[in-house]
């Protein structure tokens, strides 16, 4: 996978100042971002997460998702550590992309669930590559990962790759009743680890 790097600056938050690295993946154009903070090329393992782009909750608070709450927890718990990564990955809605999302969300809306929407549009229900992530954490140094997840695929995608998970931190944020389907159905059908919902204890709304 060739992901190159192309630049660095600071990038100040409410939650403290992060270094933004930019990095182009050269087959398809798509560019990635890497938020750190602090020593993150010590030889720890480093509180990390792997966010996908999600314009409408990273950016316009949809509650259809937890995708912006996920995102500002992770760089708050970051800031708060002093020390850690943020990979956020150019793969919206899954890897279909923001047009396809919306035609997903129609189809939601007349009863689907995330996984049928998906499938009725001819994808699978989860087409993100987490190879990218390989060189753009070579670059930073990292080689290990406490990783924010609720995602099992995650975990095990960095395994492969050879960056071990150290240990696995849960992230729970968002609950609401516009998302409780959504969030049952990635419990459900995605093997997510969401507590109740990871056990199908969930009341559909």
């Amino acid at each position: 996978m060739s992901v190159v790097f192309v630049a660095a600056s600071q990038l100040p938050t409410p939650f403290g100042v992060f270094t933004m690295h930019g990095f182009l993946e050269e087959a398809t154009g798509k560019e990635h971002v890497a938020l750190t903070f602090g020593n993150v090329a010590d030889g720890e393992p480093v509180l990390g997460r792997l966010h996908s782009e999600c314009l409408t909750g990273d950016a316009l608070f949809s509650l259809r998702c937890d995708c912006g709450f996920q995102l500002e927890g992770a760089l708050r718990a970051i800031a708060e550590e002093g020390r850690g990564v943020l990979l956020y990955l150019r793969q919206e809605g899954r890897g279909i992309g923001l047009l396809n999302k919306i035609r997903a969300y129609e189809l939601q809306d007349g009863g689907a669930d995330t996984v049928e929407a998906n499938e009725r549009l001819g994808f699978g229900a989860d087409m993100r590559d987490y190879a990218i992530c390989l060189p753009m954490l070579k670059h930073l140094g990292i080689g290990s990962l406490k990783l924010m997840t609720n995602n099992p695929r995650k975990v095990k995608a960095l395994g492969d790759m050879g960056i071990p998970v150290a240990n696995r931190v849960p992230l729970q944020l968002g609950h609401n009743p516009h998302n409780s389907k959504y969030l049952a159905t990635k419990a459900g059908k995605l093997g997510h680890m969401l507590g109740k919902l990871h056990q199908g204890e969930v009341e559909q709304p």
